[in-house]
């Protein structure tokens, strides 16, 4: 796995994470906390959609978990089921 560079890094930390889906069939651990945690903010704040550094600190993530976190985030968008919006 390749490491990503700081201006994409700092790209996907500025975008905002939308829920499509409310499914979880065939995700790993890490993509069923992320869908979890937005079906969790819906209830809460009555908006599907949440940034993606609310999130890595929400799940307090850094170094190797954090490459994790996005890995998982891009393979949810892949399936369709969440959508990532640039700021």
């Amino acid at each position: 796995m390749a490491r990503k560079s700081k201006r994409e890094t700092q790209r996907m930390l500025r975008a905002v994470v939308v829920l499509l889906r409310n499914t979880t069939w065939k995700c790993g651990r890490v993509e069923r906390l992320i869908v979890e945690y937005l079906q969790n903010h819906l209830v809460k704040y009555g908006t599907s959609r949440s940034s993606v550094r609310e999130i890595s600190q929400y799940f307090n993530v850094n170094g190797k978990s954090r490459s994790e976190l996005f890995d998982a985030l891009r393979r949810l968008e892949r399936r369709r089921i969440i959508e990532i919006r640039e700021i």
